[in-house]
Parts: C-alpha cells; sequence; structure tokens
C-alpha cells in the first residue's frame, strides 16, 4: 500500500553540498522486464526503491518472477518458469512502460495478452509502431476490447523501419527477438540511453544483439540466456532535475554518480543562459551564483536532443528568469499539465499549440498539484526558487519517480518536508 501526504517547501533558499543521483528508473523498468528472458537468476545493481518499480515488480511476479532485495538498491531476480502469458489490466493500466512485456513473453513463451498501458495523464501515447514491429516480423497480433493478443508462429525474423523514434518500441521489438532462431533488423531504431542499457543487459546474458547506439539494430535469436550480474545507470532525468533547480535558486551544487555525456544537451542549453557547468568523470558541477541568468528558447527532441522528460522543470526555471523563452516540445506534444499550477504560483506563461511563451518574474508560494511525475518535478524546482511556502499535492506522481526525495533536498539545505511513502510489495 501506499501512504501520500503532501510536500511542504519554503523557498528562497540556496541549494548547496553534494546531491547523489539515484539509478535510472527508466533504464531499471526495461531491464527487470528483461529478465524474463533467463531462467536462471540475475542479481541487479542500482535499482531505484520507487512505486513504478513496486508495480513492474508486481507485474513480472503475475508472470513467474521471484525476487529479493539485498541492501537498499540491489535486487535479485529468479524467473524458472512463466506460470501466465497475461498481464491483468489492474497492474498495466499503471504504468505505460508494461506495455513492453508483450516482448518477453513472446521471447521466452510465444505468447502474450497484454492490456493498453496507462501511465501519467498527459496526451495520447499510441503503441502502433510496438504492433507494426511485431507484425513486420510475423507475430499473428489480434486486438479485441483494449487487449493486445499475440502469439509467435515461426522464428521471428525480418526488418522494420520505425516511422519515428521510440524508446518502448525499440526495446519490445529488441525483447520479442532476443531468444529462438530468428534474425530481425530495426532501422530508425532509439539510439536513447535506456535502449543501449537494456541491450547491454542482454548481451552480458549472452544475447547477441549489435548495434546499440546506432539506428540499425539487429538481434539475431539464441537458444538461452544465462544468469548475471548488472549495474544499472544513472538518471539522467533527476540529475537534470536537480542541474535546473539548482540554477532556479540560484545555488552551486555538485551531483555525484553522474554520466555528463548523457547530460549534454542540458549542460549547454544552462551555459547558454550564465550558469557555468564543470564536468569531471562522475561529477557534475552546477554553479548560478555568478549573476542574472538569461532567458532561452527550448526545443526537445529525441536523445541526444533536449529532453522532453525535463520540459516542463525547465519551463518553471524559466518563469525566473527576466525576459522572455519559448518552450517548444513536439514530443509530448499535451505536455503541459504544469502550467496552470505554476501560474498560481505566480508565473506568465501563455501556451499555443505545444508551445510556451514565458515571461520570467519572481513567484511565489500557494497551494499546488501534481498531475504527472515531471508536471510535479516541475513544482518542486518552482517551490524551492518562490518565497514563501508551497504546498504540492499529488504526490503519488512525484514518489513514481524521485527516491525519498524532501529527504534528499533537505541534505542539501532545502526546507522541504513530507511523511515519506510506505511502499510495499506483496513480494517483500
Amino acid at each position: 500500500m501506499l501512504q501520500l501526504t503532501p510536500m511542504q517547501i519554503v523557498g528562497g533558499r540556496t541549494l548547496q553540498g553534494e546531491f547523489a543521483v539515484q539509478p535510472s528508473k527508466n533504464a531499471a523498468l526495461p531491464i527487470v522486464v528483461a529478465a524474463l528472458l533467463t531462467r536462471e537468476p540475475v542479481r541487479l545493481h542500482g535499482i531505484p526503491r520507487l512505486s513504478d518499480i513496486y508495480t513492474i515488480l508486481d507485474i513480472v511476479a503475475h508472470l513467474g518472477t521471484r525476487h529479493a532485495w539485498e541492501g537498499p538498491n540491489t535486487l535479485v531476480l529468479h524467473t524458472p518458469e512463466i506460470l501466465n502469458t497475461e498481464t491483468p489490466y489492474s497492474l498495466v493500466s499503471k504504468m505505460r512502460a508494461s506495455f513492453i512485456v508483450m516482448g518477453a513473453l513472446l521471447s521466452r513463451a510465444g505468447e502474450a495478452t497484454v492490456s493498453m498501458p496507462g501511465g501519467c495523464a498527459f496526451g495520447h501515447r499510441p503503441v502502433d509502431q510496438h504492433v507494426k514491429a511485431f507484425r513486420a516480423f510475423g507475430v499473428e497480433l489480434d486486438e479485441e476490447g483494449g487487449n493486445f493478443e499475440a502469439r509467435r508462429v515461426a522464428p521471428l525474423s525480418g526488418s522494420y523501419s520505425f516511422e519515428m523514434l521510440t524508446v518502448g518500441a525499440t526495446q519490445n521489438a529488441v525483447l520479442s527477438a532476443a531468444l529462438g532462431t530468428g534474425r530481425v533488423v530495426l532501422k530508425n531504431a532509439s539510439i536513447d540511453t535506456d535502449v543501449i542499457d537494456m541491450i547491454g543487459f542482454l548481451n552480458s546474458l549472452g544475447a547477441d544483439i549489435q548495434g546499440a547506439g546506432t539506428h540499425e539494430v539487429v538481434v539475431t535469436g539464441v537458444a538461452a540466456l544465462r544468469g548475471g550480474e548488472y549495474t544499472v545507470i544513472p538518471d539522467r532525468i533527476e540529475a537534470g532535475t536537480m542541474m535546473i533547480a539548482a540554477a532556479a535558486t540560484r545555488s552551486r551544487l555538485t551531483l555525484t554518480g553522474v554520466r555528463p555525456g548523457h547530460l549534454r544537451a542540458l549542460s549547454l542549453k544552462l551555459s547558454g543562459m550564465g550558469v557555468n557547468i564543470l564536468e569531471q568523470g562522475s561529477t557534475l558541477s552546477v554553479d548560478a551564483t555568478g549573476g542574472l541568468l538569461r532567458p532561452a528558447d527550448v526545443v526537445t527532441g529525441s536523445f541526444p536532443g533536449f529532453p522532453t522528460d525535463i520540459q516542463p522543470q525547465m519551463s518553471a526555471l524559466l518563469a525566473t528568469v527576466p525576459g522572455e523563452s519559448v518552450v517548444t516540445d513536439g514530443v509530448y506534444t499535451d505536455r503541459l499539465t504544469h502550467v496552470m499550477e505554476l501560474s498560481r504560483m505566480g508565473a506568465d506563461i501563455k501556451v499555443s499549440g505545444y508551445t510556451q511563451t514565458i515571461q520570467g518574474m519572481p513567484l511565489h508560494g500557494a497551494p499546488v498539484k501534481a498531475a504527472d511525475i515531471r508536471a510535479g518535478a516541475a513544482l518542486v524546482v518552482a517551490a524551492l526558487a518562490a518565497e514563501g511556502q508551497t504546498t504540492i499535492d499529488g504526490m503519488v506522481y512525484i514518489n513514481r519517480g524521485y527516491e525519498r526525495l524532501a529527504e534528499r533536498l533537505r541534505a542539501i539545505g532545502a526546507n522541504a518536508v513530507q511523511a515519506e511513502p510506505v511502499l510495499a510489495s506483496a513480494m517483500d
């Protein structure tokens, strides 16, 4: 069960010290699903204890996975047999990333029934690219009543060129072909860090997947995968959120346990605004104490472009920067739930289509409510920068993406309080 209380932040304080970035939720989720492909145990290091992780663990437990935590962020998974090939709507409706269990089940069991996935309350994000890729490889797939029924009737083979860059469909297609005797070619594949990490995990277990990090990925099926041990990459979205928070509060902050190359688009944008960014190995320092920041124009794109997952946070920062900024998000065009809430805090944001025109000015505290994970993070950024107290409701979303956030913010000087959520899984 999940017990939730609002977060209260008294803003206007500068942040200081070191912030240890959590492991990547978005990379961990598909790796947990990918562990379905082996009968042997796997040990995963760097798994954040977030509600989305508990949701995916409930899903794979339904399919036959046993799990055990070793310490705070190490997880052992073991799926000796697939017990079910159908995922209930009550679970997959909570999170869009759950749809990639279809590829894993096709690979391991030859069949799958998966409901249309759910997740954050913004935009219509179809699964047509997943379906088209499966059919191109010979999968028989039907949809009825919101359920997709898929069957592998022969070794998967063939080629598919994605009509757009898509992380989830690339991952799903890779998973579907990793086991077996076929060979598939994915063109216009995503080069996102989460795709690369999942492929790295699978190859560490003996998969034959070539081309990770390029737009052409070739998957040659193998008979079986072995067990193993793997460490998940750091969370570039949390790192980006904290870089933006440092800039919004005009602070000096050091982030540890990061991969600066994953954050280059944001680093360049912040540098252009007048923030000093210093990269040293797995450490990144952000210094926004040097004077007035300049407004900026931001256009989101697929990796290595500016991430849509930090667009709302960037909008919150720009709402504090004097002058006019323009933010355009063509990746998720309805990702605008933060705008109305920021306006309650005094932000001047006008929306036309999927473009925000922002006139920067001082913000003030107010009662606000998050409607999705990253909009919630934007409200945290704004609250840290604002004068007075902000009460943030809708913590169910923020807790999906950020582990023990109030506690970790206090450690770097913020006045942030939340009764931390209690997470429990039936498998613990």
